[in-house]
């Protein structure tokens, strides 16, 4: 399957809503099975991401000279508009990995904030692969690894992890 057509299964970010997974009385998961090698391909992808610069600096010498002078003249420093999606993409994978532990499959418990980052990343990706003032080549395999992560949360029922009784 091509690029476009894993990109076009997404919702629409302009009317997706995530679903209210606030429970009383634990913390919401959604357990799915997860493999070493998928994980190495969406940590593969998250390389691949981090190394874009989503601002276009470095295919437009005029902006990065205007955006350089302004940081020495004003300074402003330079901001990447990503870098909270890059953190919870991160913090995201950790978890997952420690979740495995040393196991080449198993079961991971994802929260509703993954949830939201495997969203995320994936819209992220779309928008980078579609700008032109952008270069993003990622690899067609690791972004449909990341589709069928995101899919696998989706569709799963939502659990309790460490439940508190109605005593407590």
């Amino acid at each position: 399957m091509s690029l476009e057509q894993v990109f076009s299964r997404l919702p629409d970010p302009r009317s997706h809503a995530f679903p209210d997974h606030s429970l009383p009385r634990g913390d919401p998961v959604f357990p799915i099975a997860v493999a070493r090698e998928e994980l190495t391909a969406v940590l593969e992808l998250y390389e691949t991401f981090r190394a874009v610069d989503p601002t276009g600096l470095d295919a437009n010498p005029f902006l990065e000279a205007a955006t350089t002078h302004m940081q020495q003249t004003f300074g402003v420093p330079r901001y990447r508009p990503d870098e909270q999606l890059a953190d919870d993409i991160a913090a995201l994978l950790n978890d997952f990995s420690d979740d495995l532990g040393g196991r080449s499959m198993g079961v991971v418990d994802a929260t509703p904030a993954h949830h939201r980052t495997l969203y995320f990343f994936l819209v992220s990706c779309r928008g980078y692969y579609g700008a032109p003032h952008i270069r993003f080549e990622p690899d067609k395999a690791a972004v449909e690894t990341l589709y069928d992560l995101y899919q696998r949360v989706t569709e799963q029922e939502v659990y309790l992890k460490r439940p508190s009784s109605v005593l407590e």
